[in-house]
């Protein structure tokens, strides 16, 4: 933080507990984690007089342990350590793939999960794994610790339901029943790489001896004001053959969780035609 301007206060804590109580007294205040995108408010002069809250010291908040239940990833692990953990690569490699697609290198160096969590945006490339993985947000605040489920975390776009001086401590990913019979993580963006995404996907797809249907968990981003587990198409895929027939009416039902608009990236039309697309070949396989 040096080099911040005069009309900016900035609360450096040295512990989560200290962190949490400073948040109680300056509920105003900014908390600051990766930074990469509060810089770019910092560098245009639009955070002067603001209180900002330094979590960034905070090393317990930045490790990956397992339980016996699963991973729980700090809220300040960073999208390269995610990337390159090798107990999130085998047991949840759809958000190390997403890890490894958001923005650069230096993106992924200094980003962190819980920043892109708080930042909210409707497009983040690391929801629809966490919201197939069933992930859940672990948050504390004065007035104690809460457990959410990760999509209970959203309210909109650039907006969370977190509560006034809550802080996100960490993300918990409960392993797996069983190794899913197909998964996918797909960005679709204008370039390669370092691109803002028009849509992304993760699916996970459970299929018993005979073909039919265990489970099917399929999420989808930048298609709605929040990250969105198609509800309708994996209640009517529930325990059904993938026939041409079911696939082509679970394709035809992602149109009732989700609702594309346009906007400078891409049509809402083009959004839905490739999301369809994604859905309907993962069924497929």
């Amino acid at each position: 933080m040096r080099g911040a301007p005069e009309t900016m206060r900035v609360l450096r804590p040295r512990s989560p507990a200290e962190a949490v109580r400073l948040y109680g007294r300056h509920p105003e205040a900014l908390p600051l984690a990766g930074g990469t995108d509060v810089m770019v408010s910092w560098n245009a002069g639009l955070l002067n007089r603001r209180t900002v809250l330094d979590l960034s010291p905070l090393r317990e908040w930045s490790r990956i342990r397992r339980t016996r239940a699963g991973l729980v990833v700090g809220a300040l692990a960073t999208h390269a350590r995610i990337r390159d953990d090798a107990r999130v690569r085998a047991a949840f490699p759809l958000l190390a793939e997403a890890a490894s697609v958001i923005g650069a290198a230096a993106i992924q160096n200094r980003g962190t999960l819980g920043g892109n969590i708080a930042n909210a945006s409707p497009a983040g490339d690391s929801f629809p794994p966490l919201a197939v993985y069933e992930a859940v947000v672990h948050t504390i605040s004065p007035d104690g610790e809460r457990r959410s489920r990760f999509l209970n975390v959203f309210e909109g776009p650039k907006a969370t339901a977190l509560r006034p001086a809550e802080l996100i401590a960490a993300v918990e990913l409960p392993f797996l029943p069983k190794r899913p019979t197909r998964q996918i993580f797909r960005k679709i963006g204008t370039r390669a790489a370092q691109a803002l995404s028009k849509t992304v996907a993760a699916g996970l797809l459970w299929l018993d001896g005979k073909g039919r249907v265990e489970e099917l968990r399929f999420a989808l981003g930048a298609m709605a004001p929040t990250v969105r587990r198609l509800r309708t198409a994996e209640a009517f895929l529930a325990g059904q053959r993938l026939t041409p027939a079911t696939v082509d009416r679970a394709v035809e039902l992602l149109g009732e969780d989700v609702a594309p608009i346009d906007d400078v990236r891409s049509t809402g039309a083009y959004r839905l035609a490739v999301s369809r697309a994604l859905l309907g070949g993962f069924l497929r396989g």
